[in-house]
């Protein structure tokens, strides 16, 4: 885990609690930590079983309204990359790049392209204040193509 990250985030919850006159408990915190463990996106399932396997034990209604909670924060960003689920990401990892999404599989892998940040950042949108930005390609992976040519 990237301490620096997790303080600075852990800053910003503490600003955003106060302001918004809501509890500072001990199981949000935790939540957040084991989130600034994963390098990536995660579900509401991963996070489950890491906190489980680290003797945490919290129930998964607690774990989507604190995501709701960090969401509303703006610490983590919420993807809904196929239609069965959501998959959640820091937002400071969350920010200006490509989703490549396998329609067959769903594996996700991210790529960073400079010339479309460049082009976004160059849009003029009328009473919008950009943030960042995520784009969705959707199409086949390596793996999936090649098996379904051995087949």
């Amino acid at each position: 885990m990237d301490i620096k990250l997790y303080t600075d985030l852990e800053a910003s919850f503490n600003e955003y609690l106060t302001q918004k006159k809501l509890r500072k408990t001990e199981e949000r915190y935790t939540i957040l930590k084991q989130i600034c463990c994963f390098p990536g996106h995660f579900d509401i399932l991963l996070l489950h079983d890491e906190l489980e396997k680290n003797n945490y034990h919290v129930s998964k209604a607690t774990l989507y309204n604190t995501l709701e909670v960090f969401i509303d924060a703006g610490l983590i960003v919420r993807h809904q990359i196929n239609s069965q689920s959501f998959q959640y990401e820091l937002r400071q990892m969350a920010e200006n790049h490509i989703h490549l999404v396998c329609s067959r599989c769903g594996s996700v892998r991210e790529m960073k392209n400079t010339v479309l940040k460049a082009d976004v950042n160059r849009l003029k949108t009328n009473r919008f204040v950009k943030e960042y930005f995520s784009l969705y390609v959707y199409g086949v992976c390596s793996k999936c193509r090649y098996c379904r040519k051995k087949k």
